[in-house]
């Protein structure tokens, strides 16, 4: 996991398979299954670096053999909240990691006129305050619909939270950044900039479309 110092906030996993995951991900020859499948391998491999930082209580066990002192994650569960709709893609890959996890859901999306995100739908565990939450959104673009989303988990009361996405542009960090300095950042890589559309480059082209066969 990298950091860039332009980018306090953002961390780059740099795996070997991740990496070589989102390459065939980026390919416009891709096809919705795979791209599918990609999406959730990949969001599982981030969530395994980024969960290293949840607490751990200790716990007893009992082994066949002796009891013992073993640890587990404290506090509430872990909560996933895609946002609507590409953010779906992400959760059943962590899903597999941590099975225990809640998901929650916001539904947001993006006016192409605006390019500024407007809300239609929020759904959280009523105890946000005792949870660690991860926001998915397979693109950190334009850093409008990451930003609203984080508001809107704070409004409900959560302290703890983390943003998860395959792609993002330099504008999208520093805006969620700006924001919410707070909200630790992952990605898999840092692209170049937006082009006038609001659109990642190189990027991988419109998430939710290529997940759901839109396009």
């Amino acid at each position: 996991m990298d950091t860039a110092p332009a980018f306090p906030t953002l961390s780059i996993t740099r795996h070997p398979l991740i990496q070589h995951k989102l390459t065939i991900l980026r390919d416009r020859r891709t096809p919705t299954k795979i791209f599918k499948e990609l999406v959730d391998e990949i969001a599982m491999l981030m969530a395994y670096e980024a969960t290293s930082g949840l607490q751990l209580e200790a716990v007893p066990v009992e082994t066949p053999l002796e009891p013992a002192t073993g640890w587990q994650v404290s506090g509430k569960k872990l909560t996933l909240v895609p946002i609507l709709r590409a953010g779906l893609g992400m959760v059943e890959g962590i899903l597999r990691l941590v099975p225990g996890a809640r998901v929650g859901h916001i539904g947001l999306y993006r006016d192409h006129d605006t390019l500024e995100p407007v809300d239609y739908y929020f759904k959280v565990p009523s105890d946000a305050a005792e949870r660690d939450f991860f926001v998915l959104d397979p693109m950190l673009a334009t850093g409008g619909s990451a930003a609203a989303a984080v508001t809107s988990l704070k409004r409900a009361g959560a302290t703890r939270i983390r943003f998860l996405c395959l792609v993002a542009a330099p504008e999208g960090v520093r805006r969620l950044a700006k924001a919410h300095p707070d909200v630790p950042v992952y990605c898999a890589s840092l692209d170049r900039e937006l082009n006038t559309h609001g659109y990642i480059l190189p990027g991988l082209g419109d998430a939710g479309d290529r997940l759901f066969g839109t396009r």
